[in-house]
């Protein structure tokens, strides 16, 4: 079976609006709204649906060999712009510290700005251990997302969140810290 050339690269691009979709839900059913647990049910249940096509749109591209630069370059993009809408509206509703996102944030957004500058050079696919914290990042958002405090208690979903949002901190680092040496090696190896 055939599949369109540019599916994978649509659905990177389809998470693009569906960040910004999320971001005005999640804030709507938060407290900067109407607090509303069915809207803030939607926006987790979205963000979910749109971090998992990040595996959707990598697997057709490996298995039917229709891997490009572009999505390459917008796929973690896209990533980002999901996860960051996600950990930015966390802190807004001052259910995760401002400190945990901006540290996050400055190296995630630090990456992909290497990534564009050395863009027309060579594009820089994402490395194993950034899959592993994009992917810890979509498990522990979409559990901080959803109202599940309503079923389990505030307590025991708060500690939760917490300890989710503390190792998600450590990848982020970790991942960080593993994709500037691979750079430098990288850099060292093409001079």
């Amino acid at each position: 079976m055939a599949i369109p050339r540019q599916l994978p690269n649509a659905i990177t691009v389809a998470r693009i609006p569906l960040a910004v979709v999320f971001f005005v839900l999640l804030l709507l059913g938060g407290t900067y709204g109407i607090p509303d647990p069915v809207v803030r049910w939607i926006a987790g249940i979205l963000f979910i649906v749109a971090i998992s096509t990040d595996w959707v749109d990598g697997y057709l591209a490996r298995r039917y060999d229709i891997v490009s630069d572009f999505g390459k370059l917008w796929d973690p993009i896209a990533d980002k712009l999901l996860t960051g809408a996600g950990f930015i509206g966390l802190a807004i509703l001052g259910e995760v510290n401002w400190w945990v996102v901006i540290v996050i944030l400055v190296r995630e957004w630090g990456i992909t700005i290497h990534r564009l500058v050395v863009a027309s050079e060579h594009v820089v696919a994402a490395a194993w251990m950034g899959k592993i914290k994009t992917a810890f990042q979509g498990v522990a958002l979409g559990w901080a997302l959803l109202p599940l405090h309503v079923w389990i208690g505030l307590g025991p979903w708060t500690t939760i969140t917490f300890v989710l949002m503390l190792i998600v901190l450590v990848l982020t680092v970790v991942s960080g810290i593993d994709y500037i040496v691979a750079q430098v090696r990288g850099s060292r190896q093409r001079s």
